[in-house]
């Protein structure tokens, strides 16, 4: 029987393989879509949520020009931060109760230097800004106004600090109420992560956010914190979340799963159990709670694994560029 499965999968990723190239890239998206872990092959690129298909484009274009996988992740997730519909990354998210867009960021190469910024206005890319902290400072970290400042310094444009229409009108709405309850797998608290490993095993990752709708001003969540939102170990592999911050601080997840699959643990494997750590811990407000995690590792294993139901993660590698629907503790 199992041999009769790979004869009918075979046969329907050949007949895919004839159809002109628009059709066959959303082919492969639906025949790949449920696939729960990767093989293993390298070059390889993740990163979260659906806007994850578009910066991985950008991301694999750039490997292959520069070779260069911290380039790549960077570039990758500028797109995001970038796109004028987005929500919940870059200067078109939501504010925060105070009607104020504050981003924050981090970076990490495969040396282990690394770079983030949190608190963040007016500035439009601010994974690049974390990367300058990252090559031209002796810090890992800064925030807020100093974070502007050094922006300056390094020649960044300052935005003119106004809301997007669509994010103005859902402010002004949400001020009729001014209830703070986000809702689980909607746009208001959905980072892009993404970790890449190149052909020669090298790592490096991104994470980047404008954070929790109509957050309390001077909220920052996981996606700045190293360990937290983002962790890269060169030896082992990368993971990134998304989610609810506060959650996944609490528990150190990116950096636990990469310990794990240090323990010997599958990307799949580790994400699993730091859910399942993350329920434990958060148990009391679990059901109100949405958290993911996406780990590679170096020889180009990938996984995934979710609180709640209906997360999925981009995946780049020679074959296609698809999504996939994360397993989920629920």
């Amino acid at each position: 029987m199992s041999s009769r499965r790979k004869f009918i999968k075979q046969s329907i990723v050949t007949s895919a393989l004839l159809l002109p190239a628009g059709v066959r890239s959303g082919f492969q998206t639906v025949i790949k879509k449920n696939e729960k872990k990767g093989a293993g092959s390298v070059p390889v690129i993740l990163s979260t949520w659906n806007h994850g298909i578009a910066a991985n484009d950008k991301a694999w274009q750039v490997l292959h020009q520069t070779g260069n996988i911290l380039d790549a992740v960077e570039e990758g997730v500028k797109v995001t931060e970038a796109d004028l519909n987005s929500r919940s990354v870059g200067l078109n998210g939501h504010p925060d109760r105070e009607g104020i867009v504050t981003l924050d960021a981090s970076i990490m190469n495969k040396d282990g230097d690394c770079g983030s910024v949190c608190f963040v206005r007016q500035i439009k890319h601010p994974i690049m800004l974390a990367r300058k902290v990252m090559e031209h400072t002796p810090h890992v970290m800064l925030a807020g106004e100093g974070a502007k400042q050094f922006a300056i310094s390094e020649g960044f444009p300052i935005e003119i600090e106004e809301l997007n229409p669509d994010a103005a009108r859902e402010f002004e709405a949400w001020k009729d109420s001014s209830e703070y309850k986000p809702i689980i797998n909607i746009e208001n608290h959905d980072t892009i992560g993404m970790v890449g490993v190149d052909a020669d095993g090298n790592l490096s990752g991104s994470c980047t956010t404008s954070g929790l709708a109509y957050k309390m001003h001077g909220r920052v969540g996981d996606s700045p914190i190293i360990g937290a939102g983002l962790y890269v170990d060169n030896e082992v592999g990368a993971a990134t979340a998304t989610g609810m911050g506060e959650s996944i601080i609490r528990i150190c997840g990116s950096f636990l799963a990469v310990e794990l699959m240090r323990q010997g643990r599958s990307p799949a494997e580790a994400c699993e159990e730091v859910v399942r750590r993350l329920v434990k811990k958060n148990s009391a407000d679990i059901n109100d709670i949405q958290a993911a995690f996406i780990a590679v590792n170096k020889d180009g294993e990938y996984g995934s694994y979710a609180v709640q139901p209906q997360f999925n993660y981009a995946v780049r590698d020679s074959q296609s560029n698809r999504l996939v629907d994360s397993e989920s503790y629920f």
